[in-house]
C-alpha cells in the first residue's frame, strides 16, 4: 500500500474538497440527493404510483407521498424477496439486511442495493479514512491493514435470487476488490458464526 499511497492520498484530496463543499452548501446537496432519488426510482412500481416524475419540490413528494413505515411496505418487500423487481428501486435487489427487531419483537428485512451499499456504506468508509489522512497526513494509516469485526456474518440463502444476514455479512460479501486488500482476517474467517472461534483465528492471523 506504501507504492500506491501517492496515487491514493491525490484522489482523497479531490474527495475532501467535495466534502467541503457539501458542508458549504448543506441545503443544495439534500435537494441533490433529493432529486437523484427521485429520478432513479420514478420507474419503479412505487415511483410511478406517486407520479415520482412529477415532483420537483420537497414540499409537493410532502404532500403526495403518504408517511410510510416497514408495514405498509413489507408487502413490496415480501415480493422483493420473492423474485419480483423494480418495486421500490430500479435496480435488481437480491441482498437483505435482516435487523434484530425492535418495534413488534419480530426481524425486518431491509432491501440493500448495490447502489446503497456504494454510496452510502462504503463511500463512509472511504471518506473516514479521507477525512482522517487529510487531518493527519503523516499517518501510515495507509500502509497497513484493517482489522473487520462483527456480529454474526452467516448468510442465508432465501431462494435462487435472494439473500439475507447481518448487514455487516452483506457488505463483507459485497465488499469490493480494493476493500479487501486492506482489510483483515480473510472472508472465510470473518464469516464464521462460532465467535470463540473466529475470535482465536483472527488473532492466530494478525499476531
Amino acid at each position: 500500500m506504501r507504492i500506491l499511497s501517492p496515487a491514493i492520498s491525490r484522489l482523497m484530496r479531490l474527495r475532501v474538497d467535495r466534502i467541503e463543499r457539501f458542508m458549504e452548501f448543506p441545503l443544495e446537496t439534500q435537494e441533490d440527493v433529493f432529486h437523484n432519488l427521485l429520478s432513479q426510482a420514478q420507474y419503479t412500481e412505487f415511483g410511478k404510483r406517486y407520479s415520482f416524475g412529477k415532483i420537483y419540490k420537497i414540499q409537493e413528494y410532502k404532500k403526495q407521498v403518504p408517511l410510510q413505515d416497514y408495514e405498509s411496505l413489507k408487502p413490496y418487500i415480501h415480493r422483493i424477496m420473492a423474485g419480483e423487481q423494480r418495486l421500490l428501486w430500479n435496480t435488481p435487489i437480491k441482498w437483505f439486511a435482516k435487523s434484530s427487531g425492535t418495534t413488534s419483537d419480530k426481524s425486518k428485512f431491509i432491501p440493500v442495493s448495490q447502489e446503497s451499499l456504494n454510496d452510502c456504506h462504503y463511500r463512509a468508509g472511504r471518506d473516514i479514512f479521507t477525512l482522517y489522512y487529510h487531518n493527519f497526513p503523516e499517518s501510515d494509516v495507509l500502509t497497513g491493514k484493517s482489522l473487520a469485526i462483527g456480529g454474526s456474518h452467516q448468510v442465508n440463502q432465501l431462494n435462487d435470487t435472494s439473500f439475507y444476514g447481518d448487514l455487516s455479512a452483506v457488505m463483507l460479501q459485497n465488499l469490493p476488490f480494493y476493500g479487501q486488500l486492506v482489510k483483515t482476517p480473510e472472508l472465510s474467517i470473518a464469516l464464521m458464526d462460532e465467535w470463540e472461534e473466529k475470535i482465536e483465528q483472527m488473532a492466530r492471523v494478525t499476531m
